[in-house]
């Protein structure tokens, strides 16, 4: 499998886990590269946002089922309090 150029945030750094549950997902990759890099911040914020291992993998399962159905944000959240 070769690697995917995927596109960044405004100041997360795109973890592997979640870069790789995007790329395994077609439908989910496509929405990323059409989202803003302020959008993909907060996606990824909220992922590495939560403490414990358990919840960050719940949070990456999450995401990729909000953006599976067109999802282009976080929902019910602050938003990301580092920018």
């Amino acid at each position: 499998m070769t690697k995917r150029e995927i596109l960044g945030s405004t100041v997360h750094k795109l973890p592997t886990d979640l870069r790789k549950a995007i790329v395994s997902t077609p439908k989910v990759m496509a929405l990323w590269q059409d989202i803003t890099p302020l959008a993909r911040n907060e996606w990824i914020c909220w992922v590495i946002s939560g403490k414990k291992a358990e919840t960050r993998d719940i949070r990456i399962k999450k995401a990729i089922s909000k953006m599976k159905s067109g999802m282009r944000r976080p929902c019910c959240w602050a938003g990301c309090p580092h920018r």
